[in-house]
């Protein structure tokens, strides 16, 4: 009789901060370059951006179809975010984490409240959640004044949700002040690498 395997849960790891700080960067990059990790692409009512797709950078959804979607139960959480409302869906979740996948989800602060809140065991025993600080404002500037797409009020309107993100850090069981790409990189997979090797992850 040969040995059964050593197989383990998925990890749904909740990675928030605010705009500019690299949180959708580091989600993406991370699922590409590991094959034990996927993306959960978000749900949004916002008009995509030059060089969007629908189903690859977001699930692009009129209000209607998306308020239809919350009152059939199908997002695990969902919120509105300067104006739009943003999502996951169940069905990017919890079959993964079933196969032993790991899910990383971009995620707003009223997003991961929700998610934390949730009484389904398989989400919560499989939650790891990740802040990414700006090292300082005058960072936290440059980085959000980058895109140069925006007006100074909707610049401003940035920096105010910004800083009122960044006073939930200490709701999160890892943060990490950013530096520069690989660093942050580096620490990031360092985490995601110890959460895999929680013995309460592991069963045959």
């Amino acid at each position: 009789m040969s040995q059964s395997e050593w197989k383990r849960r998925g990890i749904l790891c909740l990675v928030s901060g605010p705009s500019g700080s690299g949180k959708t960067t580091l989600c993406r990059r991370f699922s590409e370059t590991d094959t034990d990790a996927v993306y959960a692409i978000s749900a949004t009512t916002r008009a995509p951006r030059g060089g969007e797709q629908d189903g690859i950078d977001y699930f692009f959804l009129s209000r209607e179809k998306f308020e239809d979607r919350v009152r059939n139960g199908e997002f695990i959480e969902y919120a509105e975010v300067h104006g739009n409302l943003y999502g996951t869906l169940k069905s990017e979740v919890i079959a993964r984490l079933e196969e032993g996948k790991d899910v990383l989800m971009d995620i707003d602060v009223q997003g991961a409240a929700h998610v934390r809140a949730q009484a389904d065991p398989a989400i919560r025993d499989s939650l790891v959640d990740i802040f990414i600080l700006p090292p300082n404002d005058e960072e936290l500037l440059k980085r959000l004044s980058h895109r140069g797409t925006e007006s100074q009020d909707q610049l401003d309107l940035r920096l105010r949700n910004a800083r009122e993100e960044m006073k939930y850090w200490q709701d999160y069981q890892y943060s990490v002040i950013s530096s520069d790409k690989e660093s942050d990189f580096s620490t990031f997979r360092s985490i995601i690498d110890g959460e895999r090797c929680r013995s309460t992850r592991m069963f045959k």
